[in-house]
């Protein structure tokens, strides 16, 4: 696998966003808070380097580009919003296996539905090198992406002008959450 290309760096991330629900969902209750919050942190990255990367391009690109990537935005919406509703409540919260397993199947039909309508074009609409210049604008829009979801973001203008306030202010609550004790 090419972690150069952005369709098998993000298709990669899909496999890694898999594992951490396997983990969230294995993990003893004492435990759960931890692999939470990296799979929280893994979802709000990913979908912000999308939404500011990939999803642009695609709209340009693919047939139909518009409509392929308003319905992705739509799903990532979606999830954000029970996301976010999960992250304020945490693990401890009596419905979150329940809410966890929801989670869990929006985000993998969203993840089939990128690599079927989305992926499999770009692939084929653009060149290795155009693949490779999206890998790293994904790698440098993920350094700069808020740690936990915010709902109604999901489009790049937004991402830009929102991204890095709120950035700094979820890596600035995670470090003051570590500081004491907690799980970022």
């Amino acid at each position: 696998m090419d972690e150069t290309d952005v369709i098998d760096l993000l298709q990669a991330q899909h496999g890694m966003i898999r594992d951490l629900f396997d983990e969230v969902e294995q993990a003893p209750a004492d435990r759960r808070d931890e692999a939470f919050s990296r799979l929280v942190r893994m979802l709000a990255v990913h979908e912000t380097a999308e939404e500011e990367i990939v999803h642009p391009h695609a709209r340009r690109t693919i047939d139909g580009g518009d409509a392929v990537v308003d319905d992705r935005l739509a799903e990532e919406n979606e999830a954000k919003e029970l996301l976010s509703r999960m992250d304020e409540a945490g693990p401890d919260a009596p419905d979150f296996m329940q809410n966890l397993a929801m989670l869990r199947a929006a985000v993998e039909a969203h993840a089939r539905s990128e690599e079927r309508y989305e992926f499999l074009q770009l692939r084929a609409h653009t060149s290795a090198a155009e693949r490779r210049s999206m890998a790293a604008g994904v790698k440098a829009a993920e350094a700069m992406a808020p740690t936990h979801p915010h709902p109604g973001t999901e489009s790049a203008v937004k991402n830009v002008l929102v991204g890095t306030p709120v950035a700094m202010m979820d890596r600035v609550r995670d470090v003051v959450r570590q500081a004491m004790g907690k799980n970022p």
